[in-house]
């Protein structure tokens, strides 16, 4: 099974679809990160530009590998998980 990260950010619109349809439907993810709130923020939003070469949420790296817009990650969560 792949390994899941979820790079959030709080009161992102976008971002609370993606957590409201995991919550709605039991999907989980290894681990979640806020980039923008709490602890290990500015590490967090820094791995997500080196590793996916911008600052966007929601991002869902699978693998390592980025994957954009909330629809394409509901997608992914609705096959996968």
């Amino acid at each position: 099974m792949a390994k899941l990260e979820l790079f959030y950010k709080q009161g992102c619109p976008w971002c609370r679809k993606v957590m409201d349809y995991m919550d709605a439907n039991g999907k989980t993810v290894d681990a979640m990160y806020d980039i923008y709130d709490g602890d290990g923020a500015d590490e967090h939003r820094e791995r997500l530009i080196e590793v996916g070469g911008k600052c966007q949420v929601p991002c869902l790296f699978i693998d390592g590998e980025p994957l954009y817009e909330s629809s394409d990650i509901i997608d992914y969560l609705a096959e996968n998980r």
